[in-house]
Parts: C-alpha cells; sequence; structure tokens
C-alpha cells in the first residue's frame, strides 16, 4: 500500500513537515512523531463537520509552510529538533464506524510500535477509542494514563443504539483494559450530561473528573499538578486527548456540541505545553474541530496550535533532559535594561 495522501483536498502536511507512508516503517525509520489524520464524523450527534478537521488543522496558519516553528517561549524548534513526518490520512468512511476505528488502531499501533508518538487530527472523539487502545497495544495495556480535555465526559454506553460514537470512547476505553478508569483524568467538564447513571458508572471506575466549577474554585493549576500526580502513579507514560469544545465556544467555536462556560484557548495551549514539558508523552489527539461551523478559522487555528505547543513542549523537555537545565516559563524574551 502507498501513502493514501489526504482524504478531503490537496495533500499537504502539517506546516510542511516530511511525508511518510504508515505501512512501510521504513519511510519513518527515525521519526520522534508521526502526524496521522481521522477524518472521520460518522459518531457525531449533533453538528457534522469534522471530518475535514484534519485538513484544516494542517493548513490554518499564517507564515510558510516551510517545516520550521520557532517557539518564542520554549527556545526551541520542534519541527526540526524533533523528526516529525506526516503520514497523511488514515482511510475513514464515516458511514462505517466498525470498519474505521479497526483501522485508526492499526495505523497508531504501527507508528507506536516503530518508536515514534502518534499525534493525531480528528475527527469526532470516536477516534479516542482507537488512538488510545493502538498506544496501549504497543506499551501494554493498562499502562497508559489518559488525560482528556472535555466538555463532556463521554463514557455513554450505547448511543443511537450503537457502541460506537463520539460520547462513548472512554467507556471503550476503560471496558477493554486498554486504560485504567483510576488513571482517568477529566479537565474541563460542564453542562447538563451525563446523567445520574453514567456519572454512577463512572465513579464505579474510580475516574477523576474536574468540573469546571471545581477548576474554577481550586485554581486550574492546582487541578493540572493534582491530575499529573495521579496520571504518572504506576503508569508508563500518558495519552493526550483534546476536545476542542473544553474551550468556551467564544474561543472555539466550530466544534459539534458547543457548551459555554469552558477554558480560555490560552488555559488550554499552557495546559498542553506543560503536559508536554513534564510527562513521557505517548500519543496525542486533537479532535471536534468542524470547520463547516468555524468563525474566521478561530478553531482551526486554535486546533493547529495545541499539536504545536504539544510538539514544542516535548523538544524542550528532550533538550532539558540532555543538557541538564530547567525551562522556566517566567524567563524573560529579551534581556533588555527596561525602565529606570
Amino acid at each position: 500500500m502507498t501513502r493514501y495522501g489526504v482524504q478531503f483536498g490537496p495533500d499537504i502536511t502539517y506546516l510542511g513537515v516530511d511525508r511518510c507512508d504508515w505501512t512501510d516503517a521504513s519511510t519513518y525509520a527515525d521519526a520522534d512523531v508521526v502526524i496521522l489524520g481521522a477524518p472521520f464524523d460518522g459518531g457525531t450527534s449533533h453538528r457534522p463537520g469534522a471530518r475535514f478537521g484534519p485538513q484544516s488543522i494542517r493548513q490554518t496558519d499564517y507564515m510558510p509552510h516551510d517545516g520550521s516553528r520557532p517557539s518564542l517561549a520554549m527556545r526551541v524548534d520542534a519541527l526540526r529538533d524533533l523528526r516529525v513526518y506526516d503520514a497523511g490520512d488514515v482511510e475513514m468512511y464515516s458511514g462505517d464506524a466498525e470498519r474505521s476505528v479497526h483501522a485508526l488502531q492499526e495505523a497508531v499501533h504501527a507508528v507506536t510500535a516503530n518508536g515514534a508518538v502518534p499525534m493525531i487530527l480528528g475527527g469526532d472523539h470516536t477516534i479516542a477509542w482507537p488512538d488510545a487502545a493502538g498506544v496501549a497495544q504497543h506499551h501494554g495495556w493498562g499502562r497508559v494514563s489518559m488525560i482528556h480535555f472535555d466538555a463532556h465526559a463521554d463514557t455513554g454506553d450505547v448511543e443511537f443504539g450503537s457502541l460506537i460514537g463520539h460520547g462513548q470512547p472512554m467507556r471503550r476505553l476503560i471496558e477493554s483494559g486498554a486504560v485504567r478508569g483510576d488513571r482517568f483524568l477529566q479537565l474541563g467538564l460542564r453542562g447538563y450530561w451525563p446523567g445520574p447513571d453514567t456519572l454512577g458508572w463512572m465513579a464505579e471506575q474510580k475516574m477523576r473528573s474536574y468540573e469546571m466549577t471545581e477548576i474554577v474554585a481550586r485554581g486550574f493549576e492546582v487541578c493540572l499538578t493534582e491530575a499529573f500526580a495521579i496520571a504518572m502513579d504506576d503508569c508508563d507514560g500518558v495519552f493526550l486527548s483534546v476536545d476542542v469544545d473544553v474551550c468556551d465556544p467564544g474561543h472555539a467555536p466550530g466544534t459539534g456540541t458547543p457548551e459555554p462556560g469552558g477554558l480560555t484557548s490560552r488555559q488550554l495551549l499552557d495546559a498542553v505545553r506543560r503536559i508536554a514539558y513534564e510527562l513521557p508523552l505517548l500519543g496525542v489527539d486533537v479532535v471536534e474541530v468542524s470547520p463547516p461551523y468555524d468563525v474566521s478559522d478561530i478553531t482551526s487555528y486554535l486546533g493547529n496550535r495545541v499539536i504545536l505547543e504539544a510538539l514544542s513542549g516535548m523538544a524542550r523537555r528532550r533538550r532539558d533532559d540532555r543538557d541538564g537545565t530547567t525551562w522556566d516559563p517566567a524567563q524573560p524574551l529579551l534581556e533588555g535594561r527596561g525602565a529606570e
């Protein structure tokens, strides 16, 4: 099989990084990270369009797609300091959920088994099931914790007569044993779903869910630090799943199930950076970017930057591990004299 390319639109790569074929390990033998597109929205319960997310996340940037992005904050160029490839999209037909999730798990597992970190561009949140399962298939069932940013718990059981959908991937992961319930951290939940029965099931699994009211009352950084400690207790690494609807619709309008009262884009990007810098990341997905409902590409820009922040955090972590240095987020950009 040759490289599939991009399922919708011209075959471009994320910010101009080199191409590879996930079915041919020789094309990414030196990879640190491989980007995969998952253009699937067959599990959407409300507004569709996330199948166009991967293409939009790849291309929404105001600078040349030259495979270089120096981070002002972290003083690294992740696209050059790391070896990053884009394998294009996994062929996913939104009319056949079972076939599509199987194909995606196969691709994620292949990338992970080759020693690279998979970063998956969604697609609706259905894809988190095969994404995290594909990583756990290599690293070991129950050895990968989950940090999950979302307005919704996504722990439903049967929805619309199906076990597969964007409101159910986290239950499927826990029920399968791929991820332990007591190492499942959710941040940003709010609104009016799920109901008592589902919340009861979540409590039985010992999931830790930080609803927005708790985050506001205790402080986001405090909650993150607590979540990090739980995530790394008796696990080898973390899978990060970011649903853009964790942000307030004012910051991410282009999504299928918007819920008012969420994080700001600044809070999300800072959190993703912290996770990638402080924790061993084994996989990442960014989901629920729905370009047909976006406004001036706001949400696509956010999705693009979530991936870039994760890459930059990983690159700086590697540099500091190598050089024995530590990144200080309070470090000024320029060491000028300032006002006298």
